[in-house]
């Protein structure tokens, strides 16, 4: 019997070993390494939900511990299984796991995507920030409006207690008490548009229930991962302020690479010249794909005089950390209105001063973080002691609902509108052929 880590981010690696590992008698998981998210390690995958073969449940432990789990557990097969890494970082990784004396391993579609008895349309993202939910709330509304059942089922989540997040199905926003903000960033526009959600760790049970009540399966990739469900129709989305949306991370390339169809998004931000080369890139990757252009439309809820205002600006938390970007939407919206954004580093505590030791690439925003009661109180302080005449809130989430905030808010939304090629008709085109 071989015996393997998981290296993980609480999502990806727990599919991979309920679809791959679980009932495979010839390797035992002897630990999962966790990183990228805040207070996800230091805990037990536990055995309802790890199966027959781990009475005892898999212990979670920091992926700064992998060379001496590799030693201490005489390991011999190491799996990677999280997503949205730079190249550098996952050979890095490689390394690390060769050097220590085990083998390097990737899980690719035909081991990892379960198959549904619906039709299943996935937006992937080429790297965490690109626009992937708004192109998914696009796809949701284009389908919902023609009269079809869509179940969205998102890409998890699962930082509270395993067992109890198996299966999640929230219908209104009254589900979603006691999430993250980061769960809740995800989820909340989707209810708000009238979708019900799926999450949790067993997607397998996820899929059975979603198909219940649903005429086509929606794919919400998160960060830049791959879909868990084999898709009938895959769009990733591509962000033409970034050339790693396109080229160079993982698995957000192979996801470029099996499109169906590339959204670039995001094309109000850049001029045509840029838009042209980003279809050539594409194209570089993958010939076959269908490429469409959208515009990223920020706006308020309502209408603020900004001019000459200390704002500051809080940005949806992964998309400025582990997505790369140093702003977000906050920041562009309050500097076309012509606002002065104040700097919060000096005033951060905690995990949140943390954060921009980093992510150093971090401007003069705020990551809303919010992954545990500790880190909510942190973000509640670090806002409050900014001299600032209004808080601009570019989160999917309203944080007012997690933490008190002290001074005047203003809501940033945005949404998708099609510049180049219709996304709408494409899509709809797809769904009765596959419903014939």
């Amino acid at each position: 019997m071989r015996k393997a880590i998981i290296m993980g981010a609480a999502g990806r690696d727990f599919h991979n070993f309920n679809v791959f590992f679980r009932e495979n008698a010839g390797i035992k998981v002897v630990a999962f390494t966790a990183t990228q998210i805040p207070f996800i390690e230091n805990r037990l995958y536990p055995a309802s939900l790890a199966g027959k073969y781990y009475p005892e449940g898999i212990p979670i432990y920091p992926e700064k511990m992998l060379p001496e789990l590799i030693k201490k557990f005489d390991v011999d097969d190491v799996y990677f299984s999280y997503s949205d890494v730079d190249f550098d970082t996952l050979m890095r990784l490689a390394s690390i796991a060769i050097a220590s004396g085990a083998s390097f391993h990737l899980l690719g579609p035909k081991d990892t995507m379960l198959k549904s008895k619906k039709p299943v349309i996935a937006v992937a993202g080429g790297r965490t920030g690109v626009g992937k939910s708004t192109i998914s709330r696009f796809v949701y509304k284009t389908l919902s409006s023609e009269g079809f059942r869509v179940g969205v089922v998102r890409h998890p989540m699962p930082y509270g207690d395993l067992e109890k997040e198996a299966v999640q199905v929230f219908k209104t926003l009254d589900d979603l008490k006691g999430l993250t903000i980061e769960e809740v960033e995800e989820y909340e526009p989707h209810i708000e548009n009238g979708a019900t959600v799926y999450a949790g760790v067993d997607y397998g049970k996820i899929l059975d229930i979603a198909e219940m009540s649903s005429d086509i399966i929606l794919w919400d990739g998160g960060n830049n991962d791959m879909p868990f469900y084999k898709p009938d129709y895959m769009i990733t989305v591509v962000d033409p302020t970034r050339e790693n949306s396109v080229k160079g991370s993982f698995p957000g390339e192979a996801c470029v690479r099996m499109a169906d169809a590339i959204v670039i998004n995001k094309a109000n931000l850049v001029d045509k010249k840029k838009i042209e080369e980003f279809k050539e890139k594409v194209q570089e990757l993958n010939e076959k794909a269908k490429i469409f252009v959208t515009d990223s439309v920020p706006f308020l809820t309502k209408d603020i005089d900004m001019r000459g205002k200390k704002v500051l600006a809080v940005e949806d938390g992964p998309t400025v950390t582990h997505g790369g970007l140093s702003e977000g939407v906050a920041a562009r919206v309050s500097l076309q209105k012509g606002a002065e954004l104040v700097d919060p580093r000096p005033y951060a505590v905690g995990s949140i001063a943390e954060a921009y030791k980093k992510y150093p690439h971090m401007g003069k925003i705020l990551p809303a973080l919010g992954y545990s009661e500790l880190q909510l109180k942190e973000l509640e302080e670090t806002i409050n002691s900014v001299p600032a005449d209004l808080v601009v809130l570019g989160t999917p989430a309203n944080l007012s609902l997690f933490i008190r905030i002290n001074k005047p808010i203003a809501f940033v939304r945005y949404e998708a509108v099609e510049k180049e090629g219709k996304l709408s008709e494409e899509i709809l085109s797809t769904v009765r052929s596959l419903n014939r």
